[in-house]
């Protein structure tokens, strides 16, 4: 490969990355994977402890389940995960709507 090439490939890449924002969208990804973990701990740690004390018989949100036949459905592990995507996905929201209102981004909900 010609030096030429090679310089015209890497500012093609360069190039790619800031039209892109790549990296911008490389850091939102380990900020957001860092914050699932801290919202997951606590569904799993708080809030689900509180939804199994309304559940007598099991007493544990994500031990809930059924069976059929030999398959073990665990519906309560379910609705965890379920409340822990709307807490997460509500974070969001706020972040948006405050970074909208600051100009940092377009808000194209209006």
């Amino acid at each position: 490969m010609s030096d030429d090439l090679k310089k015209g490939l890497t500012k093609e890449f360069i190039d790619f990355l800031q039209k892109f924002g790549v990296i911008g969208l490389a850091i939102a990804f380990v900020i957001g994977q860092a914050s699932s973990k801290l919202v997951t701990a606590i569904v799993t740690d708080l809030v689900t402890p509180f939804i199994g004390l309304a559940m007598p018989e099991t007493g544990d949100l994500k031990a809930m389940s059924f069976t059929i036949g030999k398959s073990t459905f665990l519906y309560g592990d379910l609705i965890a995960n379920v409340i822990d995507f709307i807490i997460i996905a509500f974070i969001v929201f706020l972040l948006y709507k405050q970074l909208s209102r600051f100009k940092l981004i377009e808000d194209k909900t209006k």
